[in-house]
């Protein structure tokens, strides 16, 4: 996507479309529908028409966390972003300064052995960055309370500048999310799948399309440098393995829902084609280059044009139908980010 295409500060969605009016519900947000050269205009309610029987939505069942703690460094007030736990029980954390707008203003992390206090007695030490990473992200070791609680009791969810005002948990979960029992979920939310409702999904399997869940826990995306994805932890399930092989087989469509859908099905799929239950973590950033072995079509949210994720969607249709997609996006005012409008690219 080039770099020459700026979104308007207008359209981004400020709130979620539920609060935009009387009686609108999530699935009322607009979905531009592209099929390769070829755009149209529908609401997401429209889905179900869109797709047929037989066809797969793969869908991410990581619950979002409330991953914003305040903390202090001496006297300083800092917001601590949780992103990932690793195996070893440390945590990758991303630290922002509060300016009353959302946790935008990045803050230098480090250097190793910088303390932060955190609420309920609790604490975390700074050891070492991500590898390869720009020193955005650190390796911490917390003390104290277990950090699932911490959030709970303390957290709150990652919002940035352009939306309005903080929001209840709830209103960055979807209809998918599962409570993970180790306390793990994702930094911010799946926002592909937003949209659905119990309704549209019931009207989707009354005409035939099936659901394959996934899970990938997403980290802090990267709002300024727009970096590529670190290591993030997912699972395949063999049900689902063999309901998108079945699919394929059957000459139906497999459609992920949201990038990080394409990022966990797309690790777990061999050279042979054929998707195998997998869990773990993965390195995986799909790009032109790379392709795609699986995935045919994508749902995905409408993201800023220099955000590295538009290389997958690039991966997926092509870079021509990415930007006459986002063309017509402009040109017909759909509202940006994750309370926004969404994108369905299909073959």
């Amino acid at each position: 996507m080039t770099s020459a295409v700026r979104v308007p500060e207008e359209l981004s969605a400020r709130v979620p479309v539920e609060q935009r009016g009387a009686g609108l519900e999530r699935d009322a947000v607009r979905m531009l529908v592209s099929r390769g050269a070829e755009v149209a205009h529908h609401t997401f309610r429209e889905l179900p028409r869109l797709l047929r029987a037989g066809d797969v939505l793969v869908v991410n069942t990581s619950a979002t966390l409330a991953a914003a703690v305040d903390g202090w460094i001496g006297h300083a007030r800092v917001v601590v972003h949780f992103s990932t736990r690793g195996d070893d029980g440390r945590w990758a954390v991303e630290l922002r300064e509060p300016d009353g707008r959302g946790t935008t203003r990045a803050r230098a992390g480090g250097p190793a052995g910088t303390e932060v206090c955190l609420p309920g007695g609790g604490g975390l030490v700074l050891e070492e960055p991500l590898s390869g990473r720009s020193g955005r992200l650190w390796w911490a070791r917390v003390a104290g309370p277990d950090v699932p609680g911490l959030l709970r009791e303390h957290g709150r969810p990652i919002r940035y500048a352009y939306t309005e005002r903080d929001q209840p948990l709830s209103v960055y979960q979807t209809v998918f999310a599962l409570p993970s029992a180790d306390g793990a979920g994702s930094a911010e939310m799946p926002s592909a799948a937003r949209p659905f409702t119990a309704r549209v999904v019931a009207e989707l399997v009354s005409r035939g399309v099936w659901f394959a869940p996934v899970t990938l826990h997403t980290g802090v995306a990267s709002a300024e440098v727009h970096e590529p994805p670190y290591p993030e932890r997912f699972a395949v399930p063999e049900a689902s393995a063999r309901l998108i092989n079945a699919a394929r087989a059957g000459g139906g469509r497999v459609v992920a829902v949201g990038t990080t859908a394409v990022r966990a099905v797309e690790s777990a799929v061999g050279a042979d084609g054929v998707v195998r239950a997998r869990a773990g973590w993965t390195r995986l950033v799909v790009t032109p280059e790379r392709g795609v072995r699986v995935v045919d079509g994508l749902l995905t949210g409408l993201h800023e044009p220099e955000a590295s994720h538009l290389l997958m969607l690039e991966a997926v249709v092509g870079r021509v139908a990415i930007e006459r997609g986002y063309r017509a996006a402009l040109q017909g005012r759909y509202l940006w980010h994750e309370f926004g409008d969404v994108h369905l690219v299909l073959p």
